[in-house]
């Protein structure tokens, strides 16, 4: 029995106070049949609770599919039935002992139920009836370890496990925030009197999970405020007009916003940590070279992180054509580079020959070090956590200073979102599109419409325009989905037959993917067939066309990154998301691109339907996940937190008071390798 909790999870009492339950259920006190059936005759529609042991259980024959079963207890006996239900004679067999809760009916004086809900009892540990109406606790159990059984083993555990809780937060502040007792409420979840002392109860513990965390963002967000000196860089007018002077396309209103923003932060002394939003095609990266300038022209070095080899080399690409002809050293560093290569950049590096490197998480090894690192730019946020920004503060070779830190991302991230996962950071919003940039038309269509698509993206390519094709694998594969290389051989055999077409995924080396993209971007490649490797970062004005295959397979917001790959330029760009959905979810996705290009909206979307454990799990955010609070309903819970927290750290930036001892305990066991905030104080 041991085993079969522990593969649950459950292998010590605090393990089962904290398996609580996923939904409650009204459990009837309990009738003899004999009682059930006089009360049958005085309320002929009561909804009612039997215990018995089956004696027969069979298919019956006729039109409509069933299964009868006989109860019997020592009063009488019951007959239970079950339509369209054949899973049931593998649940039952005769001799089980059987708890039953359903509308009953009285027919010839027997006792009936149809399509009744039913728990099997434990043989060895057989439940005690129930005397009066409760609400049923159902727990997330597994086929060897039912609901009932854990059920059980709390009940015998739970008063004594309770005795043994410590309250981490004050009487007084419990009182005014009209919080239970935690001991309380780790009773009332397991064993609610009634609805509201289950919702009071829930709440208890949802608001400690979402204060814990807002008190350790908020206490690294006092870190690095009072403690941390970053170099204050220049800025003045005459700066600003050379490095606009760089730029071969005058800013908007929301980038020039956004840089005054950003450049405050950085000529003080207190290490910047901002995250810069802004939807598919802001203008980030123009944002985000600004600042790196900054730096250069104070003497200083700067570098920008993103998460794929791919996303590196256009970066390097982009900013290089913005610097020609400038004295700016810039160098890649990627995991790809010839080991010289490699070595011979990183003495550059260090010796601060090099004023900018654009790289990958090859920048967060512990060969690379800089002499003077100023400004870290870490693209596409949520691919990150909190550790990897605290690996780039360690890259400067000064002792005393540490670089200012600019997040940006091209997915909007929901507003509930950032105040958790990215409360550390002060946030710019780049809102709108660039001049030029036109707004793409969005269609989903079934598989009946592939050879329409691909029709319309012949016509496209024969105007001189180019097009994405993107496939969610790049090998052939057993679950029938499309794949680089074979969907490329029947479009170049069929449908795009005589236009020049290529492939591009994660498996090329640096050199065959930069050589792939110049030649698209140079027009002599007219379509791409390719993975979600250009999901960011690629900008190719003439691809006007997007095609996603087995599009019910993505992600919204990875839907929406690859729409961003067309409508770069003055041409109208089309999306064509052909898909069968076969479930709610990936219905309402395809559903909601349709019906909007403003990515905040989508994020919400997202989080809708997916949750946030799924937008932004604790692999890619370093956080653990939540047990009880759920950011899409406790919105409320979560800015009451966030105020709470904000206060406390203000008065106790280290939690160091003899009666925060408990809640500083905890908060370093849950968060403090995550927000890096183990060594505070």
């Amino acid at each position: 029995m041991r085993g079969r909790f522990a593969r649950l999870g459950l292998n010590v009492v605090g393990d089962l106070l904290r398996h609580l339950p996923m939904r409650y259920e009204h459990e009837l006190a309990e009738l003899s049949i004999e009682a059930a059936c006089e009360r049958m005759e005085a309320e002929p529609k009561a909804t009612l609770a039997v215990r018995g042991t089956i004696a027969v259980i069979r298919r019956a024959p006729g039109r409509r599919p069933r299964i009868e079963a006989t109860l019997e207890d020592e009063t009488g006996t019951a007959r239970l039935v079950w339509f369209n239900a054949g899973w049931v004679m593998g649940k039952l067999h005769p001799g089980f002992e059987l708890l039953v809760q359903g509308k009953g009916s009285l027919y010839r004086d027997t006792l009936q139920f149809s399509n009744p809900r039913f728990t099997v009892l434990d043989d060895d540990e057989p439940a005690p009836p129930s005397n009066e109406d409760r609400l049923r606790p159902i727990y997330p159990g597994s086929e060897e370890l039912p609901s009932a059984r854990i059920e059980r083993t709390i009940e015998g555990i739970l008063e004594a496990a309770i005795r043994e809780i410590e309250d981490p937060l004050p009487e007084t502040y419990r009182v005014q925030r009209g919080l239970m007792p935690l001991a309380d409420a780790y009773r009332a979840a397991h064993a609610p009197k009634d609805e509201e002392e289950a919702r009071r109860a829930r709440e208890r513990l949802a608001f400690d999970e979402l204060l814990l965390l807002q008190l350790g963002v908020m206490m690294r967000r006092h870190h690095l405020r009072e403690r941390l000196r970053a170099p204050a860089l220049r800025w003045d007018d005459e700066l600003d007009a050379r490095i606009r002077a760089r730029f071969p396309f005058s800013l908007t209103g929301a980038q020039s916003q956004v840089i005054r923003e950003i450049a405050a932060d950085l000529a003080r002394e207190g290490p910047m940590n901002r995250l810069l939003q802004g939807d598919v095609g802001a203008g980030k990266t123009v944002v985000a070279l600004y600042g790196m300038l900054l730096a250069a022209a104070t003497g200083h070095q700067a570098c920008l992180m993103a998460p794929t080899e791919l996303l590196a080399e256009q970066h390097l690409a982009s900013i290089r054509s913005m610097l020609a002809d400038s004295d700016v050293e810039i160098v890649l560093l990627t995991g790809g580079l010839p080991a010289a290569i490699r070595r011979e950049r990183l003495e550059r590096i260090a010796s601060g020959d090099v004023d900018i490197v654009v790289g990958t998480h090859a920048l967060l090894t512990e060969s690379v070090r800089f002499k003077s690192l100023a400004l870290a730019v870490v693209d596409e946020q949520h691919r990150f956590g909190v550790a990897q920004r605290a690996a780039l503060r360690e890259k400067s070779a000064s002792d005393d200073l540490v670089p200012h830190v600019l997040v940006m991302t091209a997915t909007p991230i929901p507003r509930t979102l950032s105040l958790t996962l990215f409360g550390d950071l002060d946030v710019s919003v780049i809102d709108g599109r660039l001049p030029g940039r036109t707004p793409v038309v969005t269609r989903v269509v079934g598989d009946e419409k592939r050879d329409d698509v691909y029709g319309y993206v012949a016509d496209r390519l024969a105007r001189g325009e180019q097009a994405y094709v993107v496939v969610p694998a790049i090998d052939e594969s057993d679950l029938g989905l499309a794949d680089v290389h074979s969907h490329l051989e029947r479009l170049a055999a069929g449908s795009l037959a005589g236009c020049t077409i290529e492939a591009m995924h994660g498996r090329l080396d640096a050199g065959e993917r930069d050589a792939v993209m110049q030649r698209f971007r140079d027009g002599e490649t007219q379509c791409l067939v390719a993975t979600v490797v250009i999901e960011v970062g690629v900008d190719v004005p003439r691809a006007t066309v997007i095609v996603v295959e087995h599009a019910e397979r993505f992600g919204l917001a990875q839907l929406h990154q690859l729409r961003g790959r067309v409508g770069r330029g003055e041409l109208r760009g089309v999306c064509a998301l052909i898909g069968n959905p076969t479930t709610d979810d990936a219905t309402r996705r395809l559903e909601a691109i349709a019906s909007t290009e403003d990515g905040f909206a989508i994020a919400e979307l997202d989080l809708g339907i997916r949750g946030p454990g799924e937008l932004f799990g604790a692999r890619q955010s370093g956080l653990p996940p939540f047990r009880v609070a759920d950011l899409a309903r406790d919105i409320e819970l979560l800015n009451k937190a966030r105020t709470d927290a904000a206060a406390w750290i203000e008065r106790s930036p280290e939690l160091a008071a003899p009666e925060e001892a408990l809640l500083r305990r905890k908060l370093m066991l849950v968060y403090g390798e995550a927000l890096g905030i183990g060594d505070v104080g």
